[in-house]
């Protein structure tokens, strides 16, 4: 084991909340290699993830982390030159078998992006078009006003739903990028940094959102910022030039790493 000392400049990640108990894996990778043509970025990654918790990917640029995310729920079906080898289960169901709907994946596994995305559209329409069009029966108010509550955003815009979603701050876009990931009612949630292109009280909102979030969804999310990994999540999976170096329990990752390449990565000596 590798012993090193604390780095003031991470914080350790929250007290966590009384343990559910053991949890089976919601989401496996199983010997996964993906490659961009001949390019191959991620090389022969197995992971085993908790059921709401927590997990953040970290690594230096280019190490493969955002392939990696966006292999959970098919988002690299979009780039022609991608091809994957191994296995990525959901629950145990391999997500690229044939008679899998891709469509289908992304509405259990939703994804937030690096920049707030909102549609063009208002508010409330931001939040009820997918749904519509995987044909919700539910009461739309209630679906925008849950939604809304669970990233704590219902208070700011509840007499705003009619206008556009492109008024709202930088901040608010990414709350409501989240909540229209909600309102498909999905069992994981992917997050590609998420705070990156946020201020530091609007990064401080989400960090606390998550915490919230985590009582209701399993969160993956890439990130480049140490302190942030260490602030929010459990567990910590630490990827460099593809290959999966460690994976363990955040703290542990950050104060006592197994690999002297984790060890030389958190404290900053490369990265």
């Amino acid at each position: 084991m590798v012993t090193i000392e604390s780095s003031p400049q991470v914080e350790i990640a929250r007290e966590e909340p009384p343990s559910r108990g053991d949890c089976e894996p919601i989401l496996e990778t199983r010997d996964v290699r993906i490659a961009y043509g001949a390019n191959e970025v991620v090389k022969g990654v197995t992971l085993s993830l908790p059921e709401r918790k927590i997990t953040a990917i970290i690594g230096p640029s280019g190490c493969g982390k955002s392939t990696l995310l966006r292999g959970f729920n098919r988002m690299n079906d979009f780039i022609p030159s991608v091809s994957m080898q191994g296995q990525i289960l959901h629950r145990g169901e391999d997500l690229y078998a044939k008679n899998v709907d891709p469509v289908e994946v992304r509405q259990r596994i939703g994804m937030v992006f690096q920049k707030p995305n909102p549609f063009p559209k208002t508010i409330y329409k931001n939040l009820t078009w997918g749904p519509a069009l995987y044909g919700y029966r539910g009461d739309y108010n209630e679906l925008v006003e849950k939604s809304l509550k669970q990233v704590a955003l219902w208070d700011e815009v509840k007499d705003r739903l009619r206008e556009s979603a492109m008024g709202l701050s930088g901040g608010q876009q990414q709350r409501l990028c989240i909540a229209r990931a909600i309102a498909m009612q999905p069992e994981v949630l992917l997050m590609d940094e998420p705070c990156s292109a946020l201020d530091p009280v609007s990064t401080s909102r989400i960090e606390d959102l998550l915490f919230e979030l985590r009582e209701r969804y399993t969160i993956v999310i890439v990130t480049h910022n140490m302190q942030q990994a260490a602030r929010v999540s459990e567990r910590t999976a630490f990827l460099d030039r593809g290959v999966l170096v460690e994976f363990d329990e955040t703290d542990k990752v950050f104060t006592q790493p197994a690999q002297q390449r984790t060890a030389d990565y958190v404290t900053g000596r490369f990265g």
